[in-house]
């Protein structure tokens, strides 16, 4: 298990995303960065664990109907920020609604999973949260965890901006991209996906989609960051326009992330 991965008993993909030299000759400071799935299932241990971490500020950037559903549990000393929003909800998770119509293929989580990240940069609410995320990081003086309901698109994608921001190579970005295949703890994820998935499709998934499902791979990160250049030009105009991460707040970020 990569070093940077904390194993916990009921939250997956939980892990440290600093750490990763950038161009320079910097380093992204360590124990600042944490991303993970959600934290519905955390045990007493796990809540222990975390908040020995020192974690002012959770982005929570699932739906308002994920988090009622999974709510997070959290230690009873936590006081920080928790940063989230209802922008865009709508009656049905876009999620469910596209299993409850797939035929479970690995083709059809592909497609699914393509199309998710031509779109997420642009959506208002991801738009709100990765602006709102940033702020918090610039003026927390204490460690920033984000996390989803899996912890590897949303939260991949915005760990994914973070590390271009601060100067980290494309290689190291998508290795951390792509270490939620092996954080993963299959063996709490893969019952509980696929009882979902044949409860909302009504028959079974094969077990190699599911793991696909529950993946992430190299061209979906690929197609946001084409999509945002499509529009934009480059990342670091996206970050600027859209998010608002201008020269202050950018140096601001480097300053409090950087060794």
């Amino acid at each position: 298990m990569n070093e940077r991965v904390v194993r916990l008993d009921g939250v997956s993909n939980f892990r440290d995303y600093g750490g990763y030299p950038t161009r320079g000759g910097g380093r992204v400071k360590t124990g600042v960065l944490y991303r993970s799935a959600n934290h519905a299932k955390a045990s007493d241990a796990d809540l222990e664990a975390i908040a020995a971490l020192d974690i002012g500020v959770v982005v929570d950037l699932r739906r308002t109907g994920e988090r009622t559903r999974d709510p997070s549990r959290r230690h009873p000393t936590f006081k920080g920020v928790v940063i989230d929003n209802d922008i865009g909800d709508t009656p049905d998770d876009p999620w469910l609604v596209f299993v409850s119509s797939s035929d479970l293929s690995i083709e059809s989580f592909r497609g699914h999973g393509l199309g998710y990240y031509r779109e997420a940069p642009f959506e208002e609410r991801h738009v709100d949260l990765f602006g709102r995320y940033f702020r918090a990081l610039a003026d927390a003086d204490q460690a920033v965890l984000i996390h989803c309901a899996a912890g590897k698109d949303r939260t991949g994608l915005l760990a994914a901006l973070t590390h271009h921001l601060v100067g980290v190579h494309p290689d190291d970005i998508m290795a951390d991209y792509l270490l939620t295949n092996a954080a993963i703890n299959y063996e709490l994820v893969v019952p509980h996906v696929t009882e979902m998935l044949t409860a909302r499709a009504g028959r079974a998934p094969d077990p190699a989609a599911v793991r696909v499902a529950i993946g992430v791979q190299p061209d979906y990160l690929e197609t946001s960051f084409r999509v945002i250049r499509d529009a934009h030009g480059d990342l670091d105009a996206y970050l600027e326009r859209v998010l608002g991460v201008d020269a202050s707040l950018r140096a601001r970020l480097e300053q409090r992330l950087l060794t």
